[in-house]
């Protein structure tokens, strides 16, 4: 039995957490379908409870810290209790979990103790890095404590192994951690290729009227966190400069995603205002996944404006959807995006070359349906089922743990 933990603030399966619970849960399905019981562990923001969410799948809400959310920057401080919780579940005198697999530093740190009391092996996944967000970080925006990157290089040290979602984030946690190359396995994620396809896009109609916009413009869409480290600024900047290339069909901007950041999302509108776009941009905060599905199968295009991405789980869904992508060519996003065949990467972020990359698309309606094909199809080639084979690879190398 097999014990996954998200951080201490999230619920996989939780609208707009990210890819992080994205791939928890894609993970631990595929791994049930192969007779691997998994518990998912996550602090409870209200009462304790646990909840099957399918056969072989158990979501457990622990008590942790103060009732209700905590501000990230507190998290920290409940880590050792919600280790705590994690090891009074598991069992000290006969532990019920074969191995503990945590999620995000924070959820490393409180049950990295749990696994050297109980004597399981421990496997680490990050998803995100301080290191690489620190790199390239945006304009404005704050770095990472120092805590969490030493939290994280203590953590690579004593991981039995360290999972990582592609080259770039490899490079970080061997050039930046100094991780041991030997405890690194790098495990692409998969994507729902049924939840996201083209053919959801004979919903489009009714998400069109749902936010007003004219059948005949096409989507641009946007997805993810709104904070500086996304950029949706760029995207805006990007609409503003397409529509002063004075296109036929000008263009509208769906912005999806959680806005906890309310500073940054009143710039964003306040951007819009200044650059006479504000009509033509849309944001629809949380969308469910089937919801999301339906928009990325709407849009003609998809912009990932990103500083930084450790993979780019939002790309692959997008053209999962048939909706080709226009990204930032750096981090994570040169193994999401294949250039040319599930869209089109920019060594730049300025927005008037961005304009003429998605207005040249936009003109080309065979060049741009040739595009969205080939993004399907390489899309299909990251399945949850092989990287939950590759997974249990890995959790077989340290049954002699």
């Amino acid at each position: 039995m097999v014990s996954m933990h998200t951080s201490p603030a999230e619920a996989p399966g939780q609208a707009d957490a990210g890819g992080m619970n994205v791939s928890i849960v894609g993970l631990a399905e595929q791994l049930a379908r192969r007779g691997v019981e998994v518990d998912l562990i996550t602090r409870a923001a209200d009462e304790p409870s646990e909840r099957l969410l399918s056969d072989g799948i158990t979501l457990r809400s622990l008590a942790a810290g103060p009732a209700g959310p905590v501000a990230k920057r507190d998290l920290a401080a409940i880590a050792d209790e919600f280790g705590e919780a994690v090891a009074t579940l598991a069992g000290r005198a006969a532990p019920r979990y074969d191995l503990l697999h945590s999620h995000y530093w924070l959820s490393g740190l409180a049950t990295l103790p749990v696994a050297l009391e109980l004597g399981l092996p421990f496997v680490q996944s990050f998803h995100t890095l301080g290191a690489m967000k620190n790199k390239t970080l945006a304009p404005g925006d704050e770095p990472e404590p120092e805590g969490r990157l030493r939290g994280e290089g203590f953590l690579v040290t004593q991981a039995d192994a360290i999972v990582a979602s592609s080259a770039a984030e490899v490079s970080s946690l061997i050039d930046d951690l100094r991780a041991p190359p030997d405890r690194l396995w790098v495990i692409p994620p998969g994507v729902d290729t049924t939840l996201f396809a083209p053919e959801r896009a004979v919903n489009s109609g009714n998400l069109r009227a749902r936010l007003e916009i004219d059948p005949e413009r096409p989507l641009l869409a946007v997805a993810g966190r709104i904070q500086p480290l996304k950029d949706q600024e760029l995207a805006i900047r990007v609409l503003a400069a397409v529509r002063a290339l004075g296109v036929v069909r000008q263009p509208v901007l769906v912005i999806a995603g959680d806005a906890t950041d309310t500073a940054y999302r009143q710039h964003l509108e306040q951007v819009a205002v200044e650059l006479g776009v504000e009509r033509d941009v849309r944001f629809v905060g949380v969308l469910d996944r089937e919801t999301l599905a339906d928009l990325f199968a709407a849009a003609a295009l998809t912009i990932v404006p990103s500083h930084s991405e450790t993979f780019g789980l939002v790309a692959l869904e997008a053209a999962a959807s048939g909706s080709p992508v226009v990204g930032f060519r750096g981090t994570g996003l040169v193994e999401s995006v294949s250039d040319g065949e599930s869209g089109i990467l920019i060594d730049s972020r300025d927005p008037a070359e961005w304009a003429g990359v998605v207005s040249a698309l936009l003109a080309d309606e065979q060049r741009l349906a040739r595009l969205a094909v080939s993004a399907r199809v390489y899309a299909e080639g990251f399945t949850w089922a092989t990287s939950a084979a590759s997974l249990l690879a890995v959790y077989e190398s340290l049954k002699s743990h």
